[in-house]
């Protein structure tokens, strides 16, 4: 990697840590709690007033459950996998898990808790969508239905029909969703099919 590419990919460390943890909605105080790192030292991370060393980047990747590529935005590396990067949308963060055009598409939200319920704003699109939520409580409402879905709770829906989700309480959500544009259901089989 070239000297001014290093220093590119340094010092946008900084505002990409300080994005991560206001998206999960913690504190400095909160990380360090955590990972051991010093409040002052997670400060000066973000701030720039500090390089970032991989003994600091270690825990704080874990924390946030990033990789360390995805802190430091590494270039790709020849490696033939997709390498799919997280993208921000309306205050919170969609990570596409599939990139292959057509049928079913995977992703993972994680959106911010919030101190104050929120108002939804239901939108309608084709499309048919299952969700599965990972970790927090995924307010989803659909139409006239107002639902709390808990960590381990699915949800399956007609995307035409009107609708909204965000975080349920002060704390993040983190859920999957299968989404088909043209309607396409996901299938769960629980067997094999007899032969």
């Amino acid at each position: 990697m070239a000297t001014r590419d290093l220093e590119t990919a340094l010092t946008s460390v900084g505002p990409r840590l300080r994005q991560l943890r206001e998206q999960r909605g913690l504190t400095l105080t909160e990380v360090a709690t955590t990972t051991g790192v010093a409040v002052s030292t997670l400060s000066r991370l973000e701030s720039g007033g500090r390089r970032p060393t991989l003994e600091l980047l270690l825990p704080l990747a874990e924390i946030y459950r990033v990789t360390l590529d995805e802190l430091v935005d590494a270039p790709p590396t020849g490696d033939p996998r997709v390498n799919l990067r997280p993208v921000s949308v309306h205050g919170m963060t969609m990570v596409p898990l599939s990139s292959r055009p057509g049928g079913i598409q995977a992703y993972k939200f994680v959106i911010p808790g919030r101190r104050r319920r929120q108002e939804p704003s239901l939108k309608t699109h084709e499309g048919y969508d299952w969700v599965y939520v990972l970790t927090g409580n995924l307010r989803l409402v659909l139409a006239d239905h107002d639902l709390v879905l808990k960590a381990g709770e699915a949800a399956e829906f007609d995307t035409r029909t009107p609708h909204w989700f965000g975080a349920a309480d002060e704390h993040p959500v983190e859920f999957l969703s299968l989404f088909g544009k043209q309607g396409e259901k996901a299938h769960v089989r629980a067997r094999p099919r007899a032969t």
